[in-house]
């Protein structure tokens, strides 16, 4: 079964509804379970081109037309830039988002004492995008990697003059969002308007079965025309035969038995959950093995009842709870 597409809320894109991100591709420590294992622990950068190149390769054939990346996620950028440049045939048919705001430091090590240092200013933002639009014309969408109320990105006037002035140029602006507060976050960033026009056009939040606090609003943003995309639909691995957690074990017989009745893996289960939700018109795989990617695209073959939703529902955790136990998570 084909990929479903979807308008990509009020922008002029219209993708299908999976779409690939680079974070565990494009630099040797992610937060992702299993990641080392994934990456079979060669972090030589020629080797995770190929790898990354190879992941690009098969997604596209697979339907995908969304790739997501950051300046953050160590050479994601440049692997999909060279991806690109080698298939002009694929390129024109590709959409790109990226992020700025995060500074790669981790210096190609899986241990570092910082992965990446937050900054939300214009220089950050003039620096990084020099470098991002290099992507461009695929670059259609730029978003500020993980806003938040205490960055002050929201009431930096220099920083929204110069996105809207971006926009202006015919890149999408967005915001990626993290943490507990994404809701609130969002809720302020739809209110800002630049020459009379709300300037973000999309957004990207973590969304998933054990916190779907951020939904409602999400829902709202979609129904004002913003593109919506949803990363960590797995948890991070969570949501994934992987989960090693004992107290987790209950979750786990539920997911696997609804999974089992459809023929499908819990990820794809997971990613079912979420695409289910029409306003979800994008959700992200981070697969970074092949044998990953293509169980999560089955995601697109399962049609959930309204009765396995309910109980999928009941899984939720309390939102303080899900972020303390994400940021408890070892980079691997």
């Amino acid at each position: 079964m084909p990929i479903p597409t979807t308008p990509f809320g009020s922008t002029s894109l219209h993708l299908p509804r999976l779409g690939l991100g680079l974070a565990a591709l494009g630099r040797p420590g992610y937060i992702n379970l299993g990641h080392e294992e994934d990456l079979e622990a060669d972090y030589n950068v020629e080797s995770m081109e190929r790898r990354t190149h190879e992941m690009l390769d098969l997604a596209f054939d697979k339907g995908v037309r969304y790739f997501d990346a950051a300046r953050s996620y160590g050479k994601a950028e440049d692997f999909l830039l060279s991806w690109l440049q080698k298939h002009p045939e694929k390129a024109a048919e590709a959409a790109v988002g990226s992020k700025w705001g995060y500074t790669y430091t981790a210096g190609w090590q899986v241990e570092a004492e910082k992965h990446e240092v937050k900054e939300h200013s214009l220089p950050v933002l003039e620096r990084q995008w020099g470098l991002s639009k290099r992507l461009l014309p695929h670059l259609k969408l730029y978003q500020i990697h993980s806003a938040t109320f205490s960055s002050g990105v929201l009431d930096n006037m220099e920083v929204l003059t110069r996105l809207s002035s971006l926009k202006a140029e015919g890149v999408a602006i967005g915001l990626s969002l993290s943490g507990p507060g994404q809701k609130e976050v969002l809720a302020k960033a739809m209110e800002i308007k630049m020459d009379g026009q709300y300037l973000f056009d999309a957004v990207q939040a973590t969304f998933n079965m054990l916190d779907p606090s951020a939904g409602q609003q999400l829902q709202a943003a979609a129904e004002r025309g913003m593109g919506v995309i949803i990363k960590e639909a797995l948890a991070n691995g969570r949501l994934t035969a992987r989960h090693p957690d004992p107290a987790f074990r209950p979750k786990m017989l539920v997911l696997k038995r609804l999974a089992d009745n459809h023929g499908v893996g819990i990820d794809a289960l997971a990613l079912a959950y979420v695409l289910h939700l029409p306003w979800a018109h994008l959700v992200l795989s981070g697969a970074a093995r092949a044998e990953h990617l293509l169980s999560n695209l089955r995601a697109a073959d399962v049609t959930l009842s309204n009765g396995e939703v309910e109980e999928l529902n009941r899984l939720a955790m309390p939102v303080e709870a899900y972020w303390e136990e994400r940021s408890g998570l070892a980079w691997n």
